[in-house]
């Protein structure tokens, strides 16, 4: 592994995009973490990737790693061939590694006085809007705790017909969960070329991409190695999904020491630019995307607040009506039945009925939990022009 620091000669401008980003989600494939001969964990190069996370929550930005390799780490344990394996023995390979991959992580943030925090996911966790909406609060929560979420996909209980089978895609899925400014891949590839370059002396990098048109499509190759799912295909299709939810991309090595640094310092990437921050591709989403399940009616009160940018609380709900569930998107209309807006709910129809026109704070006397002082909370509310 190379240590190389980026010098002049073969430095590339280091994008503004990078240094405005707040919250960035980075995933880290298992052929960085795990040896291919031994199958032990990389620790040198994990404690250098969690200096750079360190380095970034000291400037006040916001880290979410979405991280392979417990089977990787875990099929060695077990003494399991190499190749692919079957479905049972990748769950129980994820069930023996995920153990020293989570200590590995929080012993070395512990050194920086950081902690960390585990969250398994499944497809349906960012697939299903009530799911969906538990995972974020669950992410969001954690991030405001000052907590580094350490997120994998659920592989001991996973199966076939419910994988994303990659995490790259899943990192995607979570960037545009919590609206995140930036998705780092760390690959053993500094980004994007016109062909594989291991088959193609003459192919080309190419560091800007603004649209994942046919022919980008068209140039990803083949899986790497036998401990990575991943390749520039399933790294393309997660473009697809975080340029469509506002969030920038970018592709780089993570074949080096301090690869999150390097970003800074101006090192061979891609990047792969949205045209639409996540905020404003979130409302759109929200606004024109989503079937409508109900309608909340609000009082002049709570309109005059929600133009003013603040969440809609139940006290401001004169009426409720529709069929929907947490996370379902519902209609927001004033009394007289102008439409104000659409929303995520955050309570289903049977409790958004005994709360409205309720003080937050009798929420839990009235259904028995709190699952938040807002109906529907203004980040995911997009409001029509007045």
């Amino acid at each position: 592994m190379s240590s190389t620091p980026i010098t002049a000669a073969t430095a590339f401008a280091a994008r503004p995009e990078w240094d405005r980003a707040r919250r960035i989600v980075v995933k880290i494939g298992s052929a960085l973490l795990a040896d291919r001969t031994n199958g032990e964990l990389k620790l040198q190069w994990l404690a250098s990737l969690i200096d750079d996370v360190a380095a970034l929550r000291a400037a006040g930005r916001q880290v979410v790693l979405v991280s392979s390799g417990a089977i990787a780490l875990g099929r060695f344990k077990l003494g399991l061939p190499k190749g692919p394996l079957e479905l049972e023995q990748s769950q129980a390979a994820a069930a023996v590694g995920q153990i020293s991959l989570a200590a590995a992580y929080q012993a070395l943030a512990g050194q920086h006085g950081m902690t960390v925090a585990q969250i398994l996911l499944t497809l349906g966790d960012t697939e299903q809007r009530r799911r969906y909406l538990n995972a974020r609060h669950t992410i969001e929560t954690l991030l405001e705790l000052g907590a580094i979420p350490v997120v994998n996909e659920n592989d001991t209980v996973a199966t076939a017909e419910i994988k994303y089978g990659d995490n790259d895609r899943l990192s995607a899925r979570v960037a545009s969960m919590v609206s995140a400014d930036c998705l780092v891949l760390l690959s053993d590839i500094d980004g994007l070329y016109t062909a594989p370059p291991h088959a193609d002396p003459n192919a080309r990098h190419i560091p800007v991409v603004t649209e994942i048109t046919p022919e980008i499509e068209a140039m990803a190759g083949a899986p790497g190695t036998e401990l990575s799912k991943g390749g520039m295909k399933t790294k393309i299709e997660a473009g697809k999904i975080a340029l469509g939810a506002g969030t920038n991309m970018v592709i780089t090595t993570g074949d080096i020491m301090h690869p999150l640094r390097a970003i800074s310092e101006g090192s061979k990437v891609t990047w792969f630019l949205a045209s639409q921050d996540p905020v404003t591709a979130k409302k759109r989403w929200i606004a024109g995307q989503l079937e409508p399940r109900g309608t909340l009616f609000i009082d002049a009160g709570a309109e005059k607040a929600l133009f003013a940018g603040k969440s809609l609380l139940p006290a401001g709900v004169a009426r409720v009506d529709g069929t929907f569930d947490r996370g379902d998107a519902v209609i927001i209309r004033s009394t007289d039945g102008r439409e104000l807006g659409r929303g995520l709910v955050a309570y289903p129809r049977s409790e958004a009925e005994k709360i409205a026109g309720k003080r937050s704070a009798d929420i839990e006397a009235l259904i028995g939990y709190n699952g938040g002082d807002e109906l529907v909370h203004r980040d995911d509310m997009a409001l029509s022009r007045k």
